[in-house]
């Protein structure tokens, strides 16, 4: 396969998938955001990165946010969310951590293939992207792994991100006030 015929299968594929994803589940998420005193990112390996990105765009438009596991990041509490991206919903530290949160009280949030996972039963809000897990044989993807759900999870969260900008009425050069500004 040509580079560009590699080009245009993964399109397709992310074109497919992000279509498959239920706008009310992308509201509600938006609306736990909007409602959540400090928001929790949480994520392994290269979905860990997507939701690493997220956190990044969700601190430019002004939230409160963390990425569990950095040595600044406070303890959650009720009123908080915890988001969490994971393929399988089965990951042992991410549940690990959406069990904790949800001990607390906090709201506890996750993208996912499986709704039906460990990590969707315990979260209140979830969002299902349709595809395969890394593990799973289906065909559905040309790609290797998870790499299909990684850059839809990518694609889906800039989404969110307008979505909240919409609702906040923020345009980009009000984000680009809390961009890095160090270097």
């Amino acid at each position: 396969m040509s580079t560009l015929q590699s080009v245009s299968s993964i399109l397709h594929e992310l074109e497919r998938t992000l279509q498959g994803i239920q706008p009310n589940e992308i509201d509600e998420l938006a609306h736990q955001i909007l409602t959540a005193e400090t928001i929790f990112i949480a994520g392994a390996g290269r979905s860990g990165l997507m939701m690493r990105a997220f956190a990044m765009r969700l601190m430019h438009m002004g939230l409160r946010v963390y990425v569990v596991g950095e040595t600044i990041t406070p303890g959650i509490t009720q009123g908080d969310l915890l988001l969490v991206g994971s393929g399988s919903g089965e990951t042992k530290s991410l549940t690990a951590m959406a069990s904790k949160a949800k001990s607390t009280g906090a709201s506890v949030a996750a993208i996912t293939i499986v709704s039906e996972s460990t990590l969707g039963i315990l979260s209140s809000t979830v969002v299902r992207i349709p595809a395969s897990t890394k593990e799973s044989t289906s065909g559905s993807s040309s790609q290797p792994m998870g790499s299909l759900f990684e850059q839809t999870l990518l694609l889906l969260l800039d989404t969110v991100v307008l979505s909240l900008m919409e609702i906040k009425k923020l345009q980009g050069t009000t984000m680009f006030r809390n961009h890095a500004n160090l270097e």
